[in-house]
């Protein structure tokens, strides 16, 4: 068999929000790389996926810097996706799991930069973690002509304020450190009625405040913690 590799998006968090199709892939897999926030430290996307690996996958857990030193980024993400083509060259099976989807603010896409688009890459989609959570609170993403924006928080402040203004439904994302910026700028434009904001989506540690009005701008909030705002649904 010649070799392959499988870029895997396995979810927000709960390990039945895996697609059948990764969780086949993973099970028959020679080698799994998995992404850790510190060297030497717990991978959440490889809790995920756990009870799906076969017995025969070799586990690697990888670390990718999360410091403003570019060169150093730059540095591990060439370092893994040469290990990802070495493995697939000696024909194995290998896989590279992400949470939420691996297209979308994803480390995947800085290797996907480096490897191109050989014909030995396959890439499965996973649910969102603004998809799980519009599930859970029952709210809607985006309804008939209205247009859906996903933000980064890290963004600068005119860019959401703008985005904001142009879009009638917005996902903000990486709001952890910057919660009292965006607050503020969701009471600016009397938004903050139709917005929401969860923590750890389908983890046992979830949080939401809803609507967001509630939530203290002082709260200590875990780094995965996104805000849903729909000017035509109300938070009540």
């Amino acid at each position: 068999m010649s070799g392959k590799l499988f870029a895997l998006g396995v979810g927000p968090g709960a390990s039945d929000l895996i697609t059948v199709r990764a969780a086949r892939i993973i099970h028959r897999l020679d080698v799994l790389y998995a992404p850790a926030g510190r060297r030497g430290g717990d991978s959440l996307a490889l809790s995920i996926v756990r009870e799906y690996l076969g017995e025969q996958t070799e586990v690697r857990c990888c670390h990718f810097p999360m410091s403003a030193d570019s060169a150093e980024k730059e540095a591990v993400w060439d370092e893994v996706a040469a290990a990802l083509a070495a493995e697939v060259a000696a024909g194995k099976q290998v896989g590279f799991i992400t949470l939420g989807d691996a297209m979308l603010f994803s480390t995947w896409v800085f290797l996907l930069q480096r490897l191109g688009r050989p014909a030995w890459l396959e890439i499965v989609p996973g649910v969102t973690s603004f998809a799980a959570i519009a599930a859970r609170t029952l709210t809607p993403l985006a309804m008939e002509q209205q247009s859906l924006a996903v933000v980064s928080c890290t963004a600068p402040e005119p860019e959401i304020r703008q985005a904001l203004q142009a879009h009638q439904s917005l996902v903000l994302m990486k709001v952890y450190g910057r919660f009292a910026q965006i607050k503020a700028l969701l009471a600016e434009q009397g938004l903050l009625g139709h917005a929401l904001m969860m923590a750890e989506a389908t983890l046992p540690g979830e949080e939401c405040w809803r609507p967001l009005a509630e939530a203290d701008e002082g709260v200590a909030l875990p780094y995965f913690s996104t805000i849903l705002v729909n000017k035509q649904w109300e938070q009540v």
